[in-house]
């Protein structure tokens, strides 16, 4: 199998004690394709390495993560702009707007998204939208922005079978994780509904492990957990939904 999983932050301080390991598990498990969203400019030299380290298995993504949108998010988003200009990138990612932790900067995340989504079209590039919280505020920018040249993935999708029909109108397929496998995810109980051709795997490592390692780190050998639970909901072998969702991922992403 050549399972994708496309959303994992390898990069991040909780693999510094055995990424090597982490990757080499999951490669040997089938995980073949890695896709690495950014947070912010702190981390792109760690991104940089990841991706010389694994040149045919790492796809790096830029952008500005709603929750590091502060007082410097100009700044960041020039970052952004002049890695883009210097470096290969599949998508702008993450990017959206997070209400959970903090609305103090609602309105410059607003304006990062929009930014961002104005990026991904110059480069012709998909977005990659992380939403907490904020789905009205989120669809409010795809409805200004929506056509032909906007189109990605909707991150974690943890909304209802309304907001994921919504999402899909934007030209967006939603990223199945962890949540999916919890009993009280909820998309579970809708997910069928969807075609599999809306679908891509992943897990957001290290975080939303999937049940039964929940509460842990997550890394990307667990998508395999998500890859079946999204099989038994179809009706389907785990082969036949880890081809589709790959092949649903290099339609996104052109890799």
């Amino acid at each position: 199998m050549n399972i994708t999983d496309t959303h994992t932050h390898l990069y991040s301080e909780a693999f510094d004690k055995d990424r090597s390991t982490v990757i080499a598990e999951a490669m040997a498990n089938g995980v073949q394709r890695f896709f690495i969203p950014a947070i912010d400019s702190s981390y792109t030299e760690r991104m940089l390495e990841l991706k010389n380290s694994h040149p045919e298995h790492m796809f790096l993504m830029m952008g500005l993560h709603p929750t590091h949108v502060k007082e410097n998010y100009k700044e960041e988003l020039l970052h952004v702009a002049d890695m883009l200009r210097e470096h290969p990138f599949v998508a702008i990612g993450e990017i959206g707007i997070d209400l959970y932790w903090d609305k103090t900067f609602l309105k410059e995340q607003q304006e990062a998204f929009r930014t961002q989504i104005k990026l991904a079209k110059k480069h012709k590039l998909p977005i990659v939208i992380h939403c907490r919280e904020a789905f009205d505020a989120v669809f409010e920018i795809l409805e200004e922005e929506k056509g032909a040249n906007l189109f990605g993935i909707f991150h974690c999708f943890t909304g209802s079978f309304e907001q994921a029909k919504s999402a899909i109108s934007y030209n967006m397929k939603l990223g199945i994780g962890g949540v999916v496998t919890f009993k009280n995810g909820k998309i579970d109980t809708f997910l069928n509904k969807i075609d599999l051709k809306h679908l891509v795997l992943e897990t957001d490592s290290p975080y939303l492990a999937p049940v039964p390692y929940r509460g842990k780190r997550n890394e990307s050998l667990y998508i395999l957990k998500v890859l079946e639970k999204v099989a038994s909901i179809y009706g389907k072998t785990t082969a036949e939904v880890a081809e589709i969702t790959t092949q649903n991922s290099k339609v996104v992403f052109g890799v």
